[in-house]
């Protein structure tokens, strides 16, 4: 905190210093001159009416009432990740969007409108980066109309966490009434060990799966089988179910899409599959899944380790995956495997009434 050369702590932030990372102080209570204070980082994306609301990393906004400050002041973006890749908040997320395209697209200034028939919010969300080419309301009114017209929610797609991320943009959706439904995050790490991992390790699944164990098991690894196309023994085993020519078309576009199955017992579904798009550099895992009666050994491992192997000899070096906060097994399994929070992103869909 802000001290002065009194010794007393100060508050040195103001309205003039919205859209920088700010770390503040308050009093619990702010009838009570002394008590318990509450400490708070974040971007300050709004100052009105005596009210402050900053964002934190994880995308929650937390409002503050300026009189319970106590002491304030801007602070550095958050520190650069000490190991593994380094990487942009824009270029991940452009990689991102490369590995999900959607079957429809068309630009709003630098914005990209995404849509895929609901298949999937991150092929039916506009990804707002850079400047629209026009002023907020009409781009928000521009977005809404083009979903419309396709029988389509309206969603947009952010982020927050890292430096150059959409803290504000985020706070002016909720102002406009836009909900924040789901959040995830985007991690990150170098590819190499993956490739390595033994088999005897956690199952977990990505963003899109179900909740994954973290135990281990000492089988030795199955066979894996490596395909540029899902067949039918591999959507089986997708937990999403109907899957129409146009989910399809998603799960098999990017630069150079590979699919990965572990066989199952003769006439049943595979024990495990997983999805790899290679990008340059860059290696993005998704749809890894497990049978339920085979976890515990090590198969969601099996699964990237091969889909790594296979992007090492691509080219690529780093590897990267979304996966849901709540989701603590994945997160335990993709920590030991040397990856972490690169940033969070959200979807947020516009207004009820607005969308009816």
């Amino acid at each position: 905190m802000e001290i002065s050369a009194a010794g007393r702590l100060e508050v040195r932030i103001t309205a003039a210093d919205v859209g920088k990372r700010v770390s503040v102080r308050r009093l619990t209570d702010p009838g009570v001159t002394e008590g318990k204070f509450t400490d708070t980082v974040g971007v300050l994306t709004s100052w009105d009416d005596g009210v402050l609301v900053i964002t934190r990393k994880s995308g929650d906004s937390v409002r503050i009432d300026a009189s319970s400050l106590v002491a304030g002041k801007v602070v550095p973006p958050a520190p650069a990740r000490r190991r593994g890749p380094a990487a942009s908040f824009e270029e991940l997320s452009r990689i991102a969007a490369r590995a999900w395209r959607p079957v429809e697209s068309e630009r709003l200034g630098d914005w990209e409108l995404r849509a895929a028939s609901g298949f999937t919010r991150r092929a039916n969300s506009v990804l707002p980066i850079g400047d629209p080419g026009l002023p907020l309301d009409a781009a928000l009114d521009a977005v809404r109309r083009w979903y419309a017209s396709r029988g389509l929610p309206a969603y947009a797609q952010t982020a927050t966490g890292a430096e150059g991320t959409q803290e504000l943009l985020c706070g002016e959706l909720e102002r406009r009434g836009w909900v924040r439904e789901v959040t995830a995050e985007l991690w990150i790490g170098a590819l190499a060990p993956l490739a390595d991992a033994a088999a005897p390790d956690a199952d977990a699944s990505d963003a899109d799966a179900s909740d994954a164990d973290a135990s281990h098991a000492g089988a030795s690894a199955p066979p894996v089988v490596l395909a540029r196309s899902a067949d039918e023994a591999w959507l089986s085993r997708y937990q999403r179910k109907g899957v129409s020519e146009v989910a399809l078309e998603v799960l098999g576009s990017g630069p150079s899409v590979w699919f990965a199955t572990v066989p199952g017992a003769s006439g049943e579904a595979p024990a495990a599959i997983g999805r790899c798009v290679v990008d340059g550099r860059w290696a993005g895992f998704a749809a890894v899944e497990v049978d339920p009666a085979r976890r515990r050994r090590g198969l969601a491992t099996t699964v990237m380790a091969a889909l790594a192997r296979r992007a090492l000899d691509e080219g690529a070096s780093a590897a990267w995956l979304q996966v849901e906060a709540d989701n603590a097994g994945a997160r335990a399994l993709y920590g030991r495997l040397g990856l972490a929070a690169h940033h969070a992103y959200h979807h947020y869909r516009e207004p009820r009434e607005a969308s009816s």
